[in-house]
């Protein structure tokens, strides 16, 4: 059987991955907003007994490393052995993928342009003439919309029937004549010009990757570098392309505005700086509200779902004679912990992922973080932190890992350590319930619309508090200028709603879930050893309420609370049933029947409003949980930057709870 090796290239947010999922039957989600993909997916599917293998890359927009995505995709092109390269293009903004077409052609001798979105394209008045830009570019050109499977057996047609090009030869102008003077110091099988031009433009990473077959002669490159002295080499590289680009596609595109100024409409309204930032607050009221209308119910359906098992359980471990002691642990220790874990997390996940991911297909997202840009920029640190802030709005450990989007390292550890001020959705439930029983009441008719604001208000104390530690730590201990970066305003498309719930529950939460079930057996061991264990007639539990009391009551709290925080240290879910095993003193995880008699323990004591306002803050403001913590741990590989992510929220917690402790 024939078989192709084919690599996939295309700049962010041109449906390069929703191609390579139905081509290969893959499930890699599809977010409408840059930066989605960071390390390549390969697959392969079989038509007409010849075998495609596909390597998805990340997105990049150029052939010159400088982010994370795009020294992987770059790297792939440029040393791995593939046989055709499918540059991805969005045919709604045609000019930038040609922009990366004619940087691929100047590597790989067989190309083919994918023109995909055209439904897109159609709908704002947008229509391509393919073939005139396959005669104008010289290879194949296939026209799809991989969301409707069309155009996807022209597509592998045009693979298996690419032919062998030479090398695109770019007229650089003034460049030319250096070019070719480091062309004679070079032994490279492949295009030398390309290696000049990375020479030329001092590209330190390809300077290292080529470092044996770079021979240059002594003097060479500083004579070089005198005498272009007032040229800025990349500017005139990229004013080369450019102007190739606009030979490349005349006559090809014709557009008809009106579709288009529609869309230029709303982005005035989602992205000025008057109704921007207002309407992102509500959106993000109205995800939380239906969140928390939702979740509810299923949760309590779960509750007593597990509950009326533990009966069955006990007798089959009794069945097997399993010790008094094991069987405690097991059942009261282990398996309450993870009940109340899954009964807690997943009703609001599976409702809230889902949404979140529908405004993230919807292209409303990038708009958020259009709107966040310029705050950031005064800050020293990347517009791009606020997309990895939406995403720690799910799981702060998720937020770390999209954190890989921002070029700048320095950048890109101020996002990871700030993360974690954005409430993820493990203390949404605990806040939630504080919040409905002490501000707003339990019986309130409009108790779960009046509690969505106020968390609201939470969430924007969070941003506020991300932005101020940005701007200290720019200022100290991660000092710099912040870099410019390209933001992607993508097109509005109606997300597959399907899809999109699948995608959502599978790849978040689910795998947030998983990780949440892992840790929560151990801090189900954990607790009930702390709960069971006496010394000198008390558990270990009652001796550290005690040690910890005097520091609770500096902080308008008490012991308790500060344990409930430390043990929650695996999972924040299991916060509020530690607390009511201290409060209570029993010696397994306690549910209560609702929220009357949780706020009636509360209550006796000694929960006041204060006490309330300083253990949401400090549940909003404390270390990450321990998959976060790990996850700064390989993110950073730095056990430095790990420490200052621990420390950073707690002190900002403590200082805020001392604030509030003195002033109500």
């Amino acid at each position: 059987m024939k078989e192709i090796k084919v690599a996939l290239i295309g700049t962010p947010n041109v449906g390069k991955s929703s191609l390579y999922n139905i081509l290969t039957n893959n499930h890699v989600h599809t977010g409408n907003w840059a930066g989605k993909t960071v390390e390549f997916t390969k697959g392969e599917c079989v038509r007409n007994k010849t075998k495609f293998i596909f390597y998805d890359l990340p997105g990049t927009y150029s052939i010159i490393s400088k982010s994370k995505e795009e020294v992987v995709a770059t790297d792939f092109i440029v040393q791995e052995d593939f046989d055709v390269a499918v540059v991805v293009c969005d045919a709604t903004s045609l000019e930038k993928g040609i922009t990366l077409v004619l940087q691929v052609q100047e590597i790989v001798k067989k190309v083919v342009l994918c023109v995909n979105l055209i439904d897109e394209a159609r709908k704002k008045g947008i229509s391509i003439n393919s073939d005139l830009l396959s005669n104008n570019l010289g290879i194949g050109v296939a026209v799809t919309s991989a969301r409707d499977n069309v155009g996807l057996d022209l597509l592998l047609e045009k693979i298996e029937n690419a032919q062998e090009q030479n090398y695109l030869d770019i007229n650089y102008g003034i460049l030319n004549k250096y070019i070719k003077m480091i062309e004679n110091n070079i032994d490279y099988e492949g295009n030398k010009k390309w290696l000049s031009l990375r020479v030329l433009e001092n590209n330190k990473h390809y300077r290292d990757m080529f470092k044996d077959n770079i021979k240059l002669e002594k003097n060479l490159e500083e004579k070089i570098r005198e005498e272009l002295n007032n040229v800025d080499i990349s500017l005139e590289i990229v004013i080369k392309i450019k102007k190739e680009v606009k030979d490349k596609l005349k006559g090809v595109v014709i557009r008809n505005n009106n579709n288009f100024n529609k869309e230029r409409k709303i982005d005035k309204i989602l992205t000025s700086k008057i109704w921007g930032i207002p309407i992102m607050l509500f959106m993000l009221f109205v995800l939380f509200y239906i969140t928390i209308i939702g979740a509810n119910y299923p949760s309590d359906i779960l509750f007593n779902f597990f509950q009326s098992l533990e009966d069955n359980i006990i007798n089959g471990l009794n069945f097997f004679h399993i010790p008094a002691v094991i069987s405690d642990l097991l059942v009261n220790g282990v398996y309450k912990t993870l009940y109340w874990v899954i009964s807690v997390m997943m009703p609001p996940m599976l409702i809230f992922f889902p949404l979140f991911s529908f405004l993230e297909d919807l292209g409303v997202l990038p708009r958020i973080a259009f709107n966040m840009d310029k705050a950031f920029s005064k800050c020293n640190a990347c517009g791009k932190q606020a997309l990895t802030m939406c995403m720690g709005i799910g799981c702060n450990a998720v937020g770390v890992t999209g954190a890989r989007i921002i070029d700048s390292k320095r950048e890109r550890i101020i996002a990871i350590l700030t993360n974690v001020f954005m409430p993820c959705n493990g203390k949404f439930p605990t806040i939630i319930a504080i919040i409905t029983m002490f501000m707003v009441g339990i019986k309130n008719m409009y108790g779960s619309l009046i509690c969505a604001l106020i968390l609201t208000g939470f969430i924007f104390l969070g941003i506020v508090v991300t932005f101020l530690i940005s701007y200290i730590l720019s200022k100290t201990i991660l000092k710099g200028e912040a870099s410019s970066f390209t933001l992607e305003l993508p097109p509005y498309r109606v997300p597959k709603i399907l899809e999109t719930i699948i995608d959502s529950v599978k790849n978040k939460a689910i795998f947030v879930l998983i990780r949440a079930i892992k840790v929560a057996i151990f801090a189900g061991f954990i607790i009930w050893i702390v709960a069971n264990v006496n010394i000198k007639g008390l558990s270990i539990m009652e001796h550290l309420i005690n040690f910890l009391n005097p520091i609770g009551l500096i902080l308008g709290l008490d012991g308790v609370m500060i344990l409930a925080l430390i043990l929650g240290f695996p999972a924040n879910e299991i916060v509020v049933p530690v607390m009511l095993m201290g409060y209570l003193k029993t010696s397994t995880l306690t549910n209560f029947s609702n929220l009357e008699a949780l706020k009636n323990i509360l209550v006796i004591n000694g929960w006041t409003i204060k006490t309330a306002i300083c253990f949401i803050i400090l549940m909003l403001f404390h270390y990450p949980c321990s998959t976060t913590m790990l996850t700064i741990k390989k993110e950073t590989g730095s056990l430095y930057y790990t420490l200052v992510a621990f420390i950073l929220p707690l002190l900002v917690g403590i200082i805020l709870c001392l604030i509030i402790n003195i002033l109500l």
